[in-house]
């Protein structure tokens, strides 16, 4: 298989007529709950690791470890179903574990410590860590872009009834009158109006942008990379594939070759 047929097998999630699709205020709704979500994950990450280290010389700081790894390794399952649920990705595939049988066996203690990960519990707790940074940073982003963009399109309703219940005339010293552009109110109105509408349009799709950054951060494609890793069937494979391709021995002189030559004497 080319590279060409794998990456149009791999999902995109890449969304279309902002303006229109669903997936792009899902998005919104999204970052605008970040913000809670990542301090709530951000505080059960903190707090269970403190406590688990704090009561380690008890037992029961040993198996609370354990605890708050697997519970790190569900919220990014979490996040990583949500981002796939919004940009309408499949499910990821199932990971097959071939010793079921054998742990069903063992308490949850062993299956807890057989089934620890030390490189795993490091990645799930610095994705959470940076999770909580860009929960900040992504949902200042989104309300600033979005405001942005829907106050130019309000401009005319606010402007009307500041008018009409306050006598408050804001766009008295306007860019317009800086300028000396004798602009009716309507021509401005209209102008505010597009101009807000373009705006708005760009925001969503920085918008978009971001959730695809977000995508990446939290290794939502992971599972539908293709398998670099051989199995043991592979390998046995391989290892049949080589021994034909032996060298051959180099055959033994016969003795007729090897009697040395002796002289005749003179």
């Amino acid at each position: 298989m080319t590279a060409a047929e794998e990456n149009a097998k791999t999902p995109t999630g890449k969304v279309n007529w902002v303006l229109f699709n669903s997936k792009t205020y899902a998005t919104i709704l999204y970052f605008l709950l970040s913000l809670p979500l990542g301090i709530i994950y951000f505080t059960v990450a903190i707090t269970g690791l403190a406590l688990s280290i704090g009561l380690t010389p008890l037992f029961i700081g040993i198996p609370m470890f354990f605890g708050v790894a697997k519970l790190l390794n569900g919220i990014v399952h979490f996040e990583q179903s949500m981002i796939r649920q919004i940009l309408g990705l499949p499910a990821a595939p199932a990971a097959y574990t071939g010793n079921q049988q054998s742990e069903a066996g063992r308490n949850w203690f062993m299956r807890m410590v057989r089934g620890f990960d030390g490189g795993l519990f490091i990645r799930n707790l610095l994705l959470v860590l940076l999770r909580f940074v860009t929960s900040i940073l992504f949902f200042v982003i989104t309300v600033t872009v979005i405001a942005i963009g829907l106050g130019f399109i309000a401009l005319p309703v606010v402007h009307i009834i500041l008018m009409n219940e306050m006598q408050l005339d804001i766009l008295e010293n306007s860019v317009f009158s800086y300028f000396h552009i004798d602009w009716t109110y309507n021509q401005q109105y209209l102008l505010y109006v597009g101009l807000g509408i373009v705006l708005y349009w760009i925001a969503l799709r920085v918008v978009n942008g971001l959730m695809q950054i977000q995508r990446r951060i939290m290794y939502v494609d992971e599972p539908y990379q293709p398998a670099r890793q051989t199995g043991p069937h592979e390998e046995q494979i391989q290892s049949s594939v080589q021994e034909r391709y032996y060298e051959l021995p180099v055959e033994k002189p016969t003795q007729e070759y090897m009697q040395p030559a002796y002289r005749g004497e003179l």
